[in-house]
């Protein structure tokens, strides 16, 4: 599993409450959050560098609260108060992954408001982020409802009902080891559906705690002779000395909102930070000058930037680009990196990149690459003492697995499912949960009766799914500085740039003197067949050059242990990335339920939020857990689900589109539709952009405009792309200020889409991308012209936008 964090980018504008009781609630909030930048790390340890001008789910500003109607005349209408800290306990949702001022598909699906975008939803999120708050408070007791009667008014009482039955029944709240947890779990299932769950690696471990929790019976049948999949934890021994090496997924990131981090919490399990400094050395083993790497590192940081400006102006066409032709293009044009060793430190970063995504640059999707990057969890990036496998022990107490059993075949249809082992032994179930990695997918290592939907099948082989190994060296003692848990080695050849690239220190943490060397890119495939002695010899050349030197002794190691995670035949790889020709849709489609809700899918892969992390894995088992439970009450009573988050999208992709028959504003090509306040420069706008139709043009700038800016031919190549696709909509989020500026931009709508896109760092997509905060801002926008034309009179909406509806 990846040891990436999510990233540290400043959180959105959200909507809050005015934090004095007794203060009147305005009808529409507009109290913003702090710019909380999260901790800008050095980007040295797998901490893939984040590029926020171009992420293609990151829009400029988030939407704000939605539209609120009329003064309220009645307590039903009043925004509720329900302690003084509301934007705390908003930035708390935010790292559990809930949008701090709009619901979730999952949320508008399970029906938690009656009236999206209105004053119910507002005191709903309010409630919501409040239990979030107080779970992540009091995580060793159960979160009861009743505590927080007292707090609601009872007009508001249906939505604490509604709130704290969508957290519990979706394991946001009362999950984990705590004894009080536990004690609530029932002795023998009280429920006759039967769930086979396939692998017990996190993703498996956390369905079969919940589902088990939820009355179910369920059997996990895992292949390995242990439990914990890509997560191990390696006991080392040798001269009197022993250590817990994490020879898998080894850091726990962003302990804000990781639900990991609370596991460990309620096993009373300390965490430690990973400590900034990083020092590299050179191939001769000497230190790399500081000037020189600070120049190189903002010369790579600047690419990236560079590479995402690229992206957003190629469009579409991005997705069949590399990251990595990309870079290297954009680096031979920069010209900044000239000398031999400023080029081996450049190699350093593209091999660091490389063991962030655990894929070659040259298969990552420059247009997708780092999709997930805005679902930041928040908080330091730690170390587990004694290594994760305590995470894997606890989770795995009491749960029925059945070890070394190797399945190939998984049955599915309308009576339940038939899952064949190695030997021939069947296992019957009502439902199955298939948490195998990607790499056993992609190999056909099981095979699915009826097959899988071609959808799905193009989706697994579309995203890529990577390698890292790690040589762990357990020595007589500690011969590196124990000031730092971090070290980088340089190599000339930038073939073998990933080879033993990074070094963890795990002095502080393994109880013991332990090493680690990673493997990154192609030399992590190298390495699969590379004769353990000799990566163990390579690695101690390197610890020779850099420490003997300075007078310090390398001895040799006590133990040493060399993974082959690529040829482990129940992993195949490493973790997933989006490859190119991928998107992050295909993790939504590696998710989604077949057989009519038969069977089911979870894993690090499966999430586009979390992927390549191990709290992604074991979020997405609590994911499946619920959706589990919802097929299999939806079958008692004989009813049928329909889970697709597709029926929401397209009723707002249906709301959208008659919305901007009336657009409030229209330049060219482009088309704006404004929610919130007139007054209100920050308010939220949709844009939209169309390309292949008729091109609109403003009367002052003729038929044919000339075109100077630097991407002249990328546009034109652009604009002949989406002209033999006829005719395509493309969107974005931003503010009516930002708006009302591109209107201003002259020369044709090429100078604006420039514009745009670099000048303003707007990523363009497709109504899919634009996701679930966009949705809020759409209901508001339909609910305020609902009430404009209910009102007697010409529409204020309309008023207030009059001097903008044509373009001068």
């Amino acid at each position: 599993m990846s040891d990436q964090p999510p990233p540290y980018a400043p959180l959105p504008l959200v909507s809050s409450l005015p934090l004095d009781p007794n203060s009147t609630p305005s009808p529409n909030p507009t109290l913003v959050l702090p710019n909380l930048a999260f901790p800008n790390k050095r980007k040295r340890t797998g901490f893939r560098r984040k590029v926020l001008s171009g992420s293609p789910a990151a829009p400029a500003l988030s939407p704000s609260a939605p539209s609120q109607p009329p003064p309220p005349a009645s307590a039903a209408d009043d925004i509720i108060v329900i302690n003084r800290e509301p934007t705390a306990e908003a930035v708390t949702a935010l790292t559990a992954g809930f949008p701090a001022d709009s619901l979730t598909d999952e949320e508008i699906e399970a029906g938690v408001v009656s009236d999206v975008g209105g004053i119910e939803q507002v005191n709903y999120i309010l409630i919501r982020n409040h239990l979030l708050c107080r779970w992540r408070e009091t995580y060793n007791s159960w979160l009861a409802k009743e505590h927080f009667a007292t707090l609601i008014p009872p007009h508001c009482e249906h939505l604490l009902n509604a709130a704290y039955s969508f957290l519990v029944s979706h394991s946001y709240v009362n999950f984990g080891v705590a004894p009080a947890i536990k004690e609530r779990i029932p002795k023998e299932p009280t429920r006759p559906t039967t769930v086979v769950i396939l692998g017990a690696g996190l993703a498996g471990l956390a369905a079969a705690r919940q589902l088990v929790a939820f009355g179910f019976k369920v059997i996990v049948l895992e292949g390995r002779k242990r439990c914990g999949g890509r997560v191990y934890t390696k006991k080392m021994e040798g001269g009197g000395h022993s250590a817990a090496g994490d020879l898998g997924g080894s850091v726990l990131t962003g302990t804000f909102g990781n639900p990991l981090g609370i596991v460990a919490k309620q096993l009373g399990l300390p965490m430690h930070k990973i400590r900034d400094k990083c020092p590299l050395y050179r191939p001769d083993g000497s230190p790399v000058d500081p000037e020189v790497d600070k120049k190189v590192e903002i010369t790579f940081n600047k690419l990236l930037d560079k590479s995402s400006n690229l992206r957003t102006s190629m469009g579409e066409v991005a997705a069949d680009v590399s990251l990595g032709a990309a870079l290297e293009t954009l680096r031979q044009a920069d010209g900044g990196i000239s000398t031999q060793e400023e080029k081996n430190l450049f190699n350093w970063h593209l091999a660091n990149l490389e063991y962030a995504n655990a894929g070659l640059l040259s298969r990552l999707s420059l247009a997708f690459w780092d999709q997930d990057d805005p679902y930041d969890m928040g908080g330091d990036h730690c170390f587990l003492p004694g290594g994760n496998g305590r995470l894997v022990h606890a989770l795995a107490e009491n749960v029925p697995i059945v070890y070394e059993r190797t399945v190939h075949t998984v049955r599915y249809g309308g009576d339940g499912v038939q899952v064949v082992v190695n030997g021939g032994q069947v296992y019957e179930g009502d439902m199955a949960l298939c948490t195998v990695p990607l790499g056993v997918l992609k190999n056909g290592g099981i095979k699915f009766v009826p097959e899988l939907p071609q959808r799905k099948l193009d989706s697994i082989k579309r995203l890529g799914f990577g390698l890292l190994n790690k040589v762990a060296m357990l020595f007589p003692h500690v011969f590196w500085s124990t000031d730092l848990d971090t070290f980088g080695h340089l190599v000339e050849d930038p073939r073998r740039r990933g080879e033993f690239f990074l070094f963890y220190s795990y002095a502080t943490v393994a109880g013991g003197p332990l090493l680690m060397a990673l493997v990154a890119g192609e030399a992590a495939h190298n390495f699969e067949t590379t004769p353990p002695t000799d990566a163990v010899s390579s690695v101690l050349q390197i610890l020779r050059g850099i420490y003997e030197p300075q007078g310090i002794e390398v001895p040799d190691p006590l133990q040493s242990v060399c993974t082959r995670w690529g040829t482990d035949s129940f992993s195949l790889g490493s973790y997933s990335h989006v490859a190119v020709g991928a998107s992050g849709d295909d993790y939504d489609i590696l998710a989604e339920s077949v057989g009519d809700g038969r069977l089911f899918f979870a894993g690090e892969a499966t999430t586009r939020r979390y992927p390549a992390t191990m709290h992604g894995a074991f979020i997405s088992g609590l994911r499946e857990a619920a959706n589990i439970t919802l097929h299999a009450n939806a079958r008692v009573a004989k009813t049928k689900v329909d889970k697709s988050s597709s029926t929401n999208m397209q009723a707002c992709a249906t709301i959208l589109t008659d919305l901007f028959r009336q657009p409030d504003l229209e330049f060219g090509s482009f088309s704006v539709i404004f929610g919130g306040k007139a007054s209100d420069p920050k308010s939220p706008a949709i844009l939209k952009v169309e390309f292949g139709g008729q091109r609109k043009k403003n009367a002052t700038e003729g038929a044919k405009t000339e075109q100077n800016h630097s991407n002249k031919l990328l546009f034109q190549q652009l604009q002949s792309h989406f002209n033999q696709q006829q005719q395509l909509y493309v969107y974005t989020l931003l503010s009516r200020q930002q708006a009302m500026e591109l209107r201003e931009v002259r020369g044709g709508d090429d100078i604006r889409l420039h514009y745009l896109c670099e000048k303003m760092g707007v990523k363009l997509v497709g109504r899919k991308g634009l996701g679930p905060g966009a949705d809020a801002v759409i209901a508001s926008i339909k609910a305020e012209r609902n009430r404009s034309r209910a009102k007697p009179g010409p529409s204020k909406l309309k008023k207030s936008l009059k001097p903008n509806v044509t373009a001068s």
